[in-house]
Parts: C-alpha cells; sequence; structure tokens
C-alpha cells in the first residue's frame, strides 16, 4: 500500500529511530534517513555526542539500504529554542527546551525540508501515537507508558501530525531492542540518550554558568526569614531542587515540625532581590499546590477543551497523570484545579493535559 511513497525518518544514532526506519522499510515505504545537527558550540567536548550519532546512523542507514542527508540546523535551533532557554532561566523559569524543539526544528523545519522533497510523510522513533478521529488528528500516549513522551509533542499542530507517523507507537522498549537485534542493527544495546545535546551529562550549573553570569545572593528559610547561605545565582536553581544548596547541616524551625534534619528544598525564588527561598520537609505545605495556571496556549485540536470535566494533566515529564479540571481557558491563559495537592509546581516547565489516551495539549506554567 505504501510502494513508492516517501518517508524522511529523523535518525538520531539510537534504537528507536533505528527501528522505526526499519520498520517503514518493511511495510514498503521509500525510507529516506535524516541526521538533524542541532547544535556546535562545542562539538568536541566530551559531554556532547553527536560525531557518534552520525557514524552510528550512517551504519544503520548502510544496513538497511536507504539513503541518508545530514542537515544543519544549528542557527534555527539557537533562534528559536536555546535564545528562549537563556531568557526564561534569566528570568528565573526554568523551560523545557525538548518541547520547544520538536515543535520549532523536528516537526518545523524537518516537515519543510520533507515537503521540498516531496515526502508524503515524516517519521521519528518517538513513543507516542497519532490517529485521525472524526475528521481530525489526535496525539495519543504510546502503550508503552514508561516511555511515553506525548508530553514533549503537546504542541503539534493539526497540519503536523496529518504528516506524521509514530512507528514505535504500539511497542515496548524490549520489543523495540528485539527487533533491532534481530535486523542486525548494531545499536541494539545502546544506551539511550538523557537530556539535550548542548547539555548531555555534564554538571548543569557548569553548563549555564557559561552563558549567565554568578550573581551571588542569599539563601533564606520561607518560614523564618533566617539567612542559611549563599547561592551563585536563583537561576541555576529550580523548584523542588534539593541537591546543590549545601545547607544540609542547618536545622529547621518550623514550630511543630518533628524533622530537623529533613532535607531542604528550593519552594521560591524572588529574581529581583536574588533571594533563594526554601523549606525543610518534602511535604511542607510550600511546594504543594492544587492549581495552576498556564500560558502560551498550544492544543493539538485548534481549539480549547471543555471546561468543568474530568481530565488528567501532567506538570512534568516524570510525573503520574493526576485528575484534574479546566476552571477557566481564554486565548492566552487557562486554569487548572488538580483533584490532590501537586508537588513542585515549576514556573516555565509545561502543563500537558489529557482525556484517556488523548493528548489536548497544554500551555507554559505561570
Amino acid at each position: 500500500m505504501n510502494k513508492g511513497k516517501t518517508v524522511v525518518v529523523g535518525l538520531s544514532g539510537g534504537v528507536d529511530s533505528s527501528v522505526a526506519a526499519w520498520l517503514l522499510k518493511e511495510q514498503g515505504w521509500h525510507v529516506v534517513g535524516l541526521f538533524m545537527k542541532n547544535w556546535e558550540d562545542d562539538d568536541s567536548d566530551e559531554y556532547c555526542s553527536s560525531r557518534q550519532d552520525l557514524i552510528d546512523v550512517i551504519s544503520v542507514a548502510d544496513r538497511l539500504g536507504i539513503e541518508v542527508e545530514v542537515l544543519n540546523f544549528a542557527r534555527e535551533y539557537k533562534e528559536r529554542v536555546f535564545a528562549h532557554f537563556l531568557e526564561e532561566y534569566q528570568a528565573g523559569r526554568t523551560p523545557n527546551p525538548d518541547v520547544l524543539c520538536n515543535s520549532e526544528i523536528k516537526f518545523s523545519a524537518f516537515l519543510e525540508y520533507a515537503q521540498k522533497i516531496g515526502a508524503e510523510r515524516i517519521a521519528t522513533g518517538h513513543y507516542a501515537g497519532v490517529r485521525e478521529f472524526q475528521g481530525a488528528w489526535q496525539l495519543l500516549k504510546a502503550e508503552d507508558g514508561t516511555k511515553d513522551q506525548s508530553y514533549f509533542l503537546y504542541r503539534l499542530d493539526q497540519q503536523q501530525l496529518a504528516k506524521t507517523l509514530f512507528p514505535l507507537a504500539g511497542l515496548y522498549k524490549r520489543e523495540v531492542r528485539r527487533i533491532a537485534e534481530a535486523a542486525g542493527l548494531h545499536v541494539a544495546l545502546k544506551k539511550d540518550s538523557t537530556g539535550i545535546c548542548f547539555i548531555g551529562e555534564r554538571p548543569f550549573k557548569d553548563f549555564l554558568m557559561r552563558y549567565l553570569p554568578r550573581s551571588k545572593g542569599e539563601i533564606r528559610c520561607l518560614d523564618d526569614d533566617r539567612v542559611l547561605g549563599e547561592h551563585d545565582g536563583v537561576a541555576y536553581h529550580t523548584i523542588g531542587q534539593r541537591k546543590g544548596l549545601h545547607i544540609g547541616g542547618v536545622k529547621g524551625g518550623r514550630s511543630g515540625d518533628s524533622g530537623d534534619h529533613d532535607a531542604w528544598f528550593v519552594a521560591r525564588k524572588d529574581v529581583a532581590e536574588n533571594v533563594l527561598y526554601v523549606v525543610q520537609g518534602h511535604t511542607h505545605p510550600a511546594l504543594l499546590a492544587d492549581e495552576v495556571s498556564a500560558w502560551d496556549l498550544s492544543w493539538v485540536a485548534g481549539e480549547a477543551p471543555h471546561t468543568h470535566w474530568v481530565y488528567t494533566a501532567k506538570t512534568r515529564y516524570r510525573q503520574a497523570d493526576a485528575a484534574c479540571e479546566i476552571e477557566r481557558v481564554g486565548a492566552d491563559a487557562c486554569l487548572i484545579r488538580f483533584a490532590e495537592p501537586q508537588w513542585a509546581i515549576t514556573p516555565g516547565q509545561s502543563v500537558v493535559i489529557y482525556e484517556s489516551r488523548v493528548c489536548l495539549g497544554g500551555g507554559v506554567i505561570a
């Protein structure tokens, strides 16, 4: 059925995109591989694996008998993703560059290239699904809930989804590795990459210090305003952060709190005064909230969902779905109320809303 039709597959050098390409070729598609180079500031750095990834892509393409193109999107990435990333951190928020990269590079510049060469579809190795339902395209969770990546894709629109295939939608990771091994792909056991290339495995604070200067300030206890220590800049910290505060030996002072030696967590950032506020104990009330406001909204269907309806949502990727309702929604912002308080809701991250397996969209936490 797909014979003669062209699909451009984003190949990253990992097992997931490699198997996606193999599956599509088995289905009769004319497969063209595309390796996207999105970062080049420190490409020789030990933490950036793009050179080895390209070698793996070429090896996989040779094994599958497909052609592969290498395109440099570093300029677009810097303008559309990285500049925003730095602006958000400077403003005291914690952005998610993977979300923006998907909408601005992988499913935008990538799609433009595919259309230029006359391809009918693009495909990636994301764990997510897409289907046409009642005349519209839906973004779905993957069968493998532990790998589902629909959270990072919530900004995709109808035009992008109409042209996109997700071959791994119904597969579990263990099955993907078995397919790769059976197909003779040397990346079958390759370790999954973590994070984004421009940070990689390096200490995050060290990377951020290259671009955002130190700005020393006080670490204060939110409960009694005591000065507990010093930080190098509020931009280097995020809500709910526990490690790297260097105040572990300081006792708490909340009345009725029996946990004098409980860990400290970042609860608030005052950018104007350059003060980092912390609280003691994972269950401190300042770390919990039962509602969240969001802006920069993006709805997969092109229109907002109903208010006062039972949905689920995530306020971070590695989080279980939480029951919620949309209390108010407008063109620019919405208010979401949860059935149970959520931990460490973080400005700059995304809140993504689901109705069963269908990803409806979401927005940036304000």
